[in-house]
């Protein structure tokens, strides 16, 4: 997925308080000191696109395409920020990983914060120590490629399910480092020989992750609300040519729960004078 010609982002979703677009891999969110020489960002484009402010809630990492939501007031924008940081929003990811992980389980891993001064993470907040994270995960296919890449005459690789439970630095790239099966194409936290194989396989470099699904009730009504993106073109060729279409499909076919328990429940409207 990408902005079309006129540099116009997809919109997925959008009413008096919210939008939602589908972010094209390679796209930073916000200004960042982690790459300075970027001109580009959602959050500029986004706005000068629909002519007025709009306001982040949450982040994707610069090679993650899929899912990003906006608020259109700063109020909402706090509202919506809450229920992120609350763990209240179910997330849906997609990723193409090396080698084959369990079935289902959980990485319960504490990650450390890394300094962005324009996200407003210093140095010395850095330097605390590492927070609470944990992350979902299903493996949904394999395949067993004809390749040598390590000491092996063949290589492994298998499409996951990833929901994040907590929302840090590059979470779902560090715990799949951590339990040992990288994202295919992550530069910094995967295997520089399996992200060549795929780039010469499939021509694509761009990092293996997509958020294709997001619930969340909505800050005024409390309605529940669900996001969902395809993949783009470039992730969707590589799943059709690995044969796993028919799994994503499955995957994306089942519910989406939202936050830490997993289970629909009832959410109360928020009073009336809220955003008084």
């Amino acid at each position: 997925m990408r902005a079309d010609a006129s540099g116009s982002l997809p919109i997925i979703y959008r009413d008096d308080s919210l939008i939602a677009i589908h972010k094209p891999a390679g796209l930073l969110v916000h200004r960042s000191a982690l790459d300075r020489h970027e001109t580009r960002f959602a959050l500029q484009m986004l706005r000068d696109q629909i002519g007025q402010p709009v306001y982040p809630v949450h982040r994707l990492d610069k090679g993650t395409s899929g899912v990003l939501l906006f608020a259109l007031e700063r109020e909402i924008g706090r509202l919506l920020s809450g229920q992120f940081e609350r763990g209240e929003v179910g997330k849906r990811y997609v990723a193409v990983v090396r080698g084959y992980p369990p079935e289902s389980g959980e990485i319960d891993h504490p990650l450390a914060r890394m300094a962005d001064e324009h996200a407003g993470v210093t140095a010395t907040a850095a330097a605390q120590p590492a927070q609470p994270a944990q992350t979902r995960y299903r493996r949904l296919a394999t395949v067993e490629l004809p390749h040598r890449v390590d000491r092996y005459p063949s290589s492994r690789y298998a499409l996951v399910e990833l929901e994040p439970l907590t929302g840090r630095w590059h979470q779902l790239r560090r715990h799949m480092k951590h339990i040992s099966h990288p994202i295919i194409g992550d530069a910094t936290h995967g295997k520089g020989r399996h992200n060549r194989l795929f780039q010469s396989l499939f021509g694509h470099p761009r990092l293996l992750l997509a958020a294709t699904g997001m619930r969340l009730a909505h800050p005024l009504s409390g309605q529940t609300l669900r996001l969902q993106a395809g993949l783009a073109a470039d992730f969707t060729e590589v799943i059709g040519r690995l044969g796993w279409g028919e799994s994503l499909q499955a995957a994306c076919a089942r519910p989406l729960s939202r936050g830490q328990t997993f289970q629909d429940f009832a959410v109360e409207p928020p009073p009336s004078d809220r955003l008084a």
